[in-house]
């Protein structure tokens, strides 16, 4: 179970090159069921308003549709905030994202931005590291029939 950072969502719905091409995959393994994958909830938010104004308010909402049809969501709730205020890190939404990542037990982050993790004690990997080791497990499983 991993937790997309809000870096790597903006990178397949806006379609930032080079990124979108590893987001593209990671999420589809997501949406194949292969990855159970989440989202913090304040990274919806911020792809809303960061979408809005750059595609405008009607396509911004069809982004966040689709991110809601093959993600979950992690809650950010009171508990979640203060363990991340709590934290003293130096990038308060990092913090967040990573309180939430552990509320539903995450295994690790999956990001751009590792510096924004390093103090974290759960796995933190770039897109291309995460795309990598599941290259891996799924050459190593054989697929048997009955």
């Amino acid at each position: 179970m991993v937790l997309f950072d809000t870096n790597v969502l903006l990178d397949l719905l806006l379609a930032r090159e080079p990124w979108d091409t590893p987001a593209a995959r990671l999420f589809t393994l997501a949406d194949d069921g292969v990855l159970e994958a989440y989202v913090c909830a304040t990274s919806v938010t911020n792809v809303d308003y960061l979408a809005r104004r750059m595609v405008g308010g009607r396509a911004a909402q069809s982004l966040v549709r689709s991110v809601l049809e093959f993600l979950r969501v992690a809650a950010v709730d009171a508990a979640v905030l203060q363990r991340a205020l709590d934290a003293s890190s130096s990038d308060f939404e990092d913090a967040v994202v990573l309180e939430a990542a552990r509320a539903v037990g995450a295994e690790g982050i999956v990001t751009r931005d590792k510096t924004g993790f390093a103090a974290a004690d759960l796995e933190v990997w770039l897109p291309d590291e995460l795309l990598a080791m599941v290259d891996v497990l799924t050459d190593h499983v054989e697929v048997v029939s009955i």
